[in-house]
């Protein structure tokens, strides 16, 4: 039967949840210790892989922190406990470091191993709520995540004891990420599908047109045939050249309105009387973020890109960033 109450009720809640587990991760700065230290130097010193085990809500935040290590420079996977004693621990081998989460420190799944985990000689980490429960004894170092109670109103469903371990996960990630010296390239080459990957590896040259789908004329084209030359390569602008290829001038839709208000005859008007003289242009080896910090910057829509002699080797737009996902 749901009880009756009123938007209040659910906004003083909804804050009183949160103050909460403010509480719970701000107890945490006090922990970060000599402990924490030298589960730190563990993980810094494994030849192998971190691997996080969890069982329920803790396995799922187990699940998140091995994500979290591993997309930040050191190599980490998720084993469920519950399959770990069905042929899962044969993924665990010497070289390798594991951190269990329980806030209990006694859930059963996780306490069978131990003994096996012992035998290898492989170093422990636990998370736990009790700094004298039968795994935080057995780990090499505990990390106390322990909070004063749970957001839950019946103190039985885990949301702050949760919240701290996840915190803490989070607390060595970054920690080992500032000294393993991981940058924002080696950031990027693990996730070469997300949108920071893309900003940061993706360049000019792997998303120009290039060759015949270059829109250029000389420089003595009327702006008639300059159009048709912009018509057919649907880039919104044309590049403008001389005898030699060099790059003399663009011609953008804008440099047309800015003409048609000139009331010019399309037919007789060369090109270089009413095209923008040199324009910006930018190199193939760049960021494409970089040349949609160009384009932001000077309010435009399309960029040519030349090589060492100013020869137009390509052009895009800003279409051609959006679909690449670099905008």
């Amino acid at each position: 039967m749901v009880n009756q109450t009123s938007p209040h009720n659910f906004i003083s809640r909804g804050q009183a949840v949160i103050r909460i587990e403010q509480l719970a991760i701000e107890s945490l700065v006090e922990r970060i210790d000599h402990l924490f230290s030298k589960a730190c130097e563990l993980m810094l010193a494994c030849e192998g892989r971190i691997v996080v085990i969890g069982m329920g809500k803790s396995g799922h935040i187990a699940n998140k922190i091995a994500a979290t290590l591993a997309s930040t420079g050191t190599p980490a996977f998720f084993v469920h406990p519950g399959e770990a004693s069905h042929g899962d621990l044969g993924m665990i081998t010497v070289k390798d470091v594991v951190i269990a989460l329980s806030n209990s420190g006694e859930t059963n799944e996780i306490t069978s191993i131990l003994p096996v985990i012992k035998r290898l000689g492989v170093p422990l980490i636990s998370m736990t709520g009790s700094k004298d429960s039968t795994l935080a004894k057995f780990a090499d170092v505990n990390l106390d995540t322990s909070v004063e109670k749970e957001a839950c109103p019946l103190n039985l469903a885990p949301t702050a004891s949760t919240t701290t371990a996840l915190v803490m996960g989070d607390a060595l990630a970054v920690t080992l990420l500032e000294a393993r010296g991981f940058t924002e390239n080696d950031f990027a080459l693990s996730h070469p599908g997300g949108s920071l990957g893309r900003r940061l590896l993706l360049r000019v040259e792997d998303i120009m047109h290039k060759n015949q789908d270059v829109p250029k004329v000389t420089q003595s084209t009327s702006v008639s045939d300059a159009l048709l030359e912009m018509t057919n390569k649907r880039l919104g602008m044309t590049c403008v050249v001389d005898t030699k290829d060099s790059l003399i001038g663009i011609f953008t839709d804008g440099d047309l309105r800015r003409a048609l208000a000139e009331n010019i005859n399309l037919n007789t008007t060369e090109i270089s009387e009413v095209m923008t003289l040199n324009g910006k242009t930018i190199e193939a080896g760049k960021l494409a973020a970089e040349a949609l910090q160009v384009m932001e910057e000077n309010a435009i829509n399309a960029l040519v890109i030349t090589n060492e002699k100013n020869h137009p080797i390509g052009a895009l737009n800003m279409y051609d960033l959006l679909k690449a996902g670099v905008v």
